[in-house]
């Protein structure tokens, strides 16, 4: 009998648990839910309410899945304020979260987030490197839904650096995971991208073939009137482009209608825009003006810069007078803020992944004392049993004191000389420091009494004074590697000089760990990548670069190639920016190898010792 009423009240009990479990469950995921609806229809308020809650209930059961969704709700209410920097930072810590509990799915998301945010900053080879990864995770589970997004957002990440073949590679990709998934709006966005991906190239009749295919869906102007507005806006950019203006203007008019009922403002800018540079083809000025200033209205609104300062240049032609001088001047403004806003966007994106990174790191080597202290322990109890070996072990330990003593020394050497190099590069940034700040700037305040004065002239020749000086300060200036780690590094530098027109490939980057190479070596290597980036701009006329990095037991070699004309190594003399870094290269006790033939390109070898050696710098 007392077994019996055991086991009855085993089975109450279990089940209760059971549905206490499921009770957690249905409210967890409906807050979640809640959450993302939220967001989806832009209601800050709400979506702070249900981070809070979230937060609250994480506290209170440690579930990690709360605390990852936390950190994603936090970068969504980033979003929403337009601080796109801390919403990198969040989804950053989102996605380490998922990464400690195995949610595969939930990591895939939230690079595909970072991949999307590094795009609109124009940090494109961030955003091809976020998506890449995302790849990893959402491939393996056939998460089809979101590698359509991860394919559609690589090939417009391929569209930006000029590799139109890639794009259209991804975007059939993205088609090909949607088939599976079936989802219209994602099928109706990549034709769009296709289509507009053949607009930028002039083909428009292929571009209209896409339009006309997203147009054709059933309903589409109910179901998907976004996308139907999209479709039928770009429709008729390639018609009008066509020459083919019979319908265009009402095409226009009717998305416009369709954006107004939808109060989709960010798109209007768009719409207003294109109308406004119809009305100026046919030179009717004052609807061109009246769509321009609405267009700027709503770029002003939804931070549209890209629409915002197309609305600026158009006033700025179809105005006169001290107006047209005001809105170029206020063009010319947002233009250069932009610029830099972007450059610290790469930054930051780039000092968030750093100090991730390096938390990572540190996790890694707690793990590893831990790790050592066993070992020890284990290792004393063994010493009892041993204890025999214990003359051999002496002896072989004696060996390698030795040979320790004379690697140190040579070691400390070497560590001696490169603090002489650091002393050095001190010098160097006072004195880059010096010219920016002070020469510079008495430069830029006399250019400007100049202009006052109305010397036109002699303050243009002192402006291009100026900007020698300003030239000469950055190429003295240092890097550092303290706060934005090396790899960034690089991948900010290649792709400040990036172009359609100018390819730059890296190979070997990724796969060595730059942390524990000397700043010295490492600043040698930046600086001698972008000398011969900028050679090859200027002197080489080369159209692609290839980068490979390679770190072996006893050196770090840095290879370049270049398809540039090449020159007669016997013949011409070595200019002032290769000289110099001869100069640092013989500092590290390096070798410097460049081949070259007229018409044949430019092989420029690299090779800097870890611990120091005899270095040849040669020419062939």
């Amino acid at each position: 009998m007392k077994i019996f009423i055991f086991f009855i009240l085993l089975s109450i009990s279990s089940f209760l648990f059971s549905q206490e479990n499921k009770d957690y469950l249905h409210r967890r995921d409906t807050l979640i839910e809640i959450g993302r609806q939220a967001f989806f229809d832009k209601k800050l308020p709400l979506l702070k309410t249900i981070t809070t809650q979230v937060d609250s209930l994480y506290k209170e059961t440690k579930d990690s899945i709360l605390l990852a969704k936390y950190y994603h709700f936090k970068a969504l209410e980033n979003k929403l304020t337009y601080t796109n920097d801390s919403a990198f930072y969040y989804y950053h810590l989102s996605k380490d979260i998922s990464k400690k509990i195995h949610d595969s799915l939930a990591v895939g998301r939230r690079l595909l987030s970072l991949a999307n945010l590094q795009r609109q900053a124009k940090d494109f080879l961030g955003s091809e490197i976020s998506s890449i990864e995302a790849l990893q995770y959402l491939e393996p589970i056939n998460s089809n839904l979101y590698l359509e997004s991860v394919y559609n957002n690589l090939g417009l990440v391929s569209e930006e650096l000029g590799q139109n073949t890639d794009a259209l590679n991804y975007y059939f990709k993205a088609i090909e995971s949607n088939k599976l998934n079936k989802n219209d709006i994602g099928y109706l966005y990549i034709t769009n991208n296709i289509g507009l991906l053949y607009q930028k190239q002039n083909q428009h009749k292929k571009a209209i073939t896409y339009f006309n295919k997203g147009l054709s869906k059933d309903s589409i102007k109910e179901k998907h009137p976004t996308q139907y507005a999209f479709l039928l806006e770009n429709l008729a950019a390639s018609n009008d482009l066509l020459g083919k203006k019979e319908n265009v203007l009402q095409q226009y008019n009717e998305v416009l209608n369709t954006r107004e009922k939808l109060k989709s403002n960010n798109e209007l800018s768009i719409t207003h825009i294109n109308l406004a540079d119809y009305y100026k083809n046919l030179d009717q000025n004052q609807k061109a003006l009246y769509h321009n200033y609405e267009a700027l209205k709503y770029a002003q609104q939804t931070q549209n810069n890209k629409r915002w300062l197309e609305a600026l240049k158009n006033l700025s032609e179809l105005t006169k007078g001290e107006e047209s001088k005001q809105y170029l001047e206020e063009y010319i403004t947002l233009n250069d803020s932009l610029f830099q806003n972007e450059r610290r966007l790469k930054n930051q994106f780039a000092k968030i992944r750093y100090e991730t990174d390096k938390k990572e790191k540190e996790n890694v080597v707690l793990k590893t004392e831990n790790q050592q202290k066993q070992a020890e322990i284990l290792y004393h109890k063994q010493q009892k049993t041993i204890g025999w070996l214990a003359a051999a072990v002496g002896l072989l330990l004696f060996g390698f004191s030795v040979m320790f003593y004379f690697q140190r020394r040579r070691k400390l050497l070497y560590q001696a000389q490169l603090q002489q190099i650091q002393v050095r590069e001190h010098e160097r940034q006072q004195i880059a420091k010096s010219l920016h700040d002070e020469v510079a700037g008495d430069l830029r305040l006399l250019h400007h009494k100049l202009e006052k004065s109305n010397l036109l002239e002699e303050a243009q020749k002192l402006d291009a004074v100026k900007e020698n000086v300003r030239n000469l300060s950055h190429q003295l200036s240092s890097v550092s590697f303290d706060k934005v780690p090396f790899k960034d590094q690089i991948i900010n530098l290649v792709s400040d000089y990036f172009e359609p027109d100018f390819k730059i490939k890296v190979n070997g980057l990724q796969n060595y760990d730059w942390t524990t190479i000397n700043n010295s070596i490492k600043r040698l290597l930046y600086l001698s990548i972008r000398e011969s980036i900028q050679n090859c701009k200027k002197h080489a006329k080369a159209s692609k670069i290839t980068i490979n990095f390679s770190v072996r037991k006893k050196y770090v070699h840095l290879g370049i190639i270049d398809n540039g004309i090449g020159f007669n190594t016997t013949v011409n003399k070595k200019g002032i920016g290769l000289q110099n870094l001869q100069e640092r290269i013989e500092e590290l006790n390096g070798k410097l190898t460049i081949n070259s033939e007229v018409g044949k390109g430019t092989q420029t070898s690299i090779q800097i010792p870890l611990n120091g050696w005899t270095n040849k710098n040669t020419f062939s």
